[in-house]
Parts: C-alpha cells; structure tokens; sequence
C-alpha cells in the first residue's frame, strides 16, 4: 500500500487544565453506555458498487428498533444563501443563524438561515492556509447558552490545534470574535490529510478527526495524534473512560478522518477518505485499529468498515444522522450518500442523491426533524467548480 501514489483529498503536547469532578463523572457514566431556493428535485437513486455532529433524532425516523427503508429520498427545498468562499465547518446557532468557517479565509461568518444575509463574525489569527490545511471545523460549547464559545480546529505554522472563541454578537461586525484559547496542539500537520472534523458529543466530550499528514506511519503509532479520533474534555484534557492511559486516542488506524456523528443511541460514525481504492464509513468503537496503512476497506483482519465505496463514487467529508440513516457528503463523488442502519450496520446498500447537481459537497448538518444542511465545496481549488460560489442547501431526508 505504501507504494502507491498518495490521493490528495484531506508528539503530542496537552495543554491540561482542571476539570470539574461533576463534568468527570458524567462524561464516565455516558461514556459506558456509548460503543462508541432552487426547489431543485433530487437527483439519482444510485446505489454503491456492489463491493460496497451531536447525536439528533428525526421525527421520521423509525422506531426504536426498527430498520428504516431500504431506499429513502431526498428533496432540495432552497438555496439558503450563496456566494461562500471555501466554507468547511458548519454549526447551528440554537435561536438561528448557521456560522460558516471559511478554510482560505480565516473567517467565521454568520448566515441568517431566513434571508441568507451573511455577517462575518471576524478573522481567526493564527491559521496558516496551504493546501488543505486552514481554519477547518467549528462546533460550539455544550455551555453555549451562558459561555458563548466557539470551538475551531486549524492548521497553523506548526501543528494542527484546536482553541475557543468567545462570540460577542453585540460587537460590530468583523469585530465579534475574542482572541483564541488554545485547548489543544501537536496534532501533525503537512499540506494533506490535516483531519479537521470536531464535534462535541452526547456525553459531552469534544471529539477530533485527524490525518496522519501524509506520513502513513503515525496512524498505527497510539503515541502520534495522527491518523486518529481524539476524545478529551471541553478544556483539552484526556476524557475519562478514553481506552489508553493518559491519551486523548480514542481510536487508530485512520488515513483522513472528515465526518463525525452519533445515532440517538450515541453510537459514533465516521467516515475517511482511502486512498485508491477504498473510501470507508466505520462505526466506531474506543480503542478499535481502523488498519491504515496496512489495509484499505476490509476484509484484512483489522476493524472493517460498514460500508465502502470507489474512491471517485464518493471521497467523503461530512456526515449526519437522520431519519435512521447516515447522510454522507461526497467531494469527489459529488453527490450525498445515504447509509440505513441496523445498529452498527448497513440495512441496505448505500444510496446515492444529487450527483453532479451542485458539485463537491463537504458538509452535513442536522436540521431538526427530517432535514439537513448542505454545504459545497467548489472554491476550495479541487475539481471542475458548479459556478463561481458555494452555497448551503436546506434539503429534506427520508
């Protein structure tokens, strides 16, 4: 494997603080349950080749124990806004508004989710952009409503890091973001495979997707950053009931990590890019080797993925759970995948919506109910461009 041509499509220093013993307990108990407006119509109802953000319930997903459809659908009900440069984190603001983290730009924009009117919140120091490398997924605070933060992951001179911001809407615009705390640094930088995903999840705990930055054999090393999914507290520290002593590594053996989501039953899922062959949604489980780089898909003995694609049918970014599947934005592929669940499982071969209509899609959002939010990604110098912006798209999911 490591004799072919790498694809290009994506040590250790904590900065530890105290933790309150409250936070500590709660994290441990979740955690031990835890396997863890174009009106356009859909376009496709493809399914996979043969070899094939927190945790929401849908309003139409089904029952508790019951397997969704073998085939779903999808219909783009708006263009929701335009005119976006190289977007690649999404979150909702509860009250409404959706910030938009620009990878080229530095910036953090907030769109109005009604009108579309777009105000930037402000540049993030710090963010040194080259090659897929910049200011990459946002995710606010479990404390959002009284502390007002925002987390981001970036890439800079030296390191891939995530740090918080506090958020003053009351500030003019350009102006509404404080300077950054850094909660964590070291993880491995290069001008690829930088990961990038953070999501806090249903306990609590703020998760990471890295890349192993093109240097393969960081994936299997469990003292690297690279190549993993990193599980630690809001301030940075290893969260409790993580699989290694002292370690923020939740699991290994990952090339690019893009895409991180839980069901209502809190189980992770994430999805990475391969390399020439195969493209991978896994479930995840704590302490788990993914097998990269000594396998691509499955079927070699370490964790297999629950579903796999070619690499140009998807080279997926961001995922989202709804309606009792995982809905998975493809780059390369361009188009939205949909992955039914049965537990840990795929319940029926992955389906495909939107191909070639808006272009590189890189984030999925949940919406509430059965709606998502989409984002592409056509600035961001890959591929032949849909237009000359990017845009989010508010679809509905079933």
């Amino acid at each position: 494997m490591t004799g072919r041509t790498c694809r290009v499509e994506g040590t250790m220093i904590v900065q530890r603080r105290a933790v309150s013993a409250v936070l500590a307990a709660a994290a441990l108990l979740l955690t031990a349950g835890c396997s863890s407006g174009d009106g356009d119509p859909s376009a496709g109802d493809g399914s996979a080749s043969p070899a094939s953000t927190t945790a929401q319930s849908s309003t139409s997903a089904p029952a508790a124990g019951q397997t969704p459809p073998a085939k779903g659908s999808v219909k783009v009900l708006r263009t929701v806004a335009r005119g976006l440069d190289s977007p690649w984190g999404l979150a909702p603001v509860p009250g409404g508004g959706l910030l938009v983290s620009s990878r080229d730009d530095a910036t953090i924009t907030r769109v109005d989710e009604k009108t579309g009117d777009k105000t930037e919140l402000g540049e993030v120091p710090g963010v040194s952009a080259a090659g897929e490398g910049g200011l990459l997924g946002i995710a606010l605070s479990p404390d959002y409503a009284s502390d007002h933060m925002i987390y981001a992951y970036y890439t800079s001179a030296s390191d891939n890091r995530v740090v918080r911001m506090l958020y003053d809407a009351k500030k003019p615009a350009g102006e509404q973001l404080g300077a950054p705390d850094t909660v964590f640094r070291g993880i491995p930088k290069g001008m690829i495979h930088n990961g990038g995903r953070i999501a806090f999840g249903p306990d609590g705990m703020l998760y990471a997707g890295t890349g192993e930055s093109g240097d393969t054999g960081l994936s299997q090393d469990k003292e690297s950053l690279g190549g993993k999914i990193l599980r630690m507290t809001p301030d940075g520290d290893p969260a409790p009931g993580n699989p290694f002593p002292d370690s923020v590594v939740y699991s290994y053996g990952h090339r690019n990590v893009q895409g991180l989501a839980w069901d209502r039953e809190q189980r992770l899922f994430a999805s990475e890019f391969g390399q020439d062959t195969w493209d991978e949604l896994n479930a995840i489980e704590p302490g788990a080797n993914y097998g990269w780089p000594e396998a691509e898909g499955g079927g070699s003995g370490f964790r297999d993925p629950l579903a796999q694609w070619s690499t140009d049918e998807a080279s997926p970014s961001g995922i989202a759970y709804a309606a009792g599947s995982v809905w998975m934005a493809g780059l390369r592929g361009e188009r939205l995948w949909r992955i039914p669940l049965k537990g840990t499982e795929a319940s029926a071969k992955p389906q495909s919506f939107l191909a070639d209509e808006y272009g590189r899609l890189r984030t999925v959002a949940p919406a509430g109910g059965d709606k998502l939010w989409l984002v592409t990604s056509n600035t961001d110098g890959r591929g032949d461009a849909k237009g000359d912006d990017d845009r989010i798209l508010e679809v509905q999911v079933r």
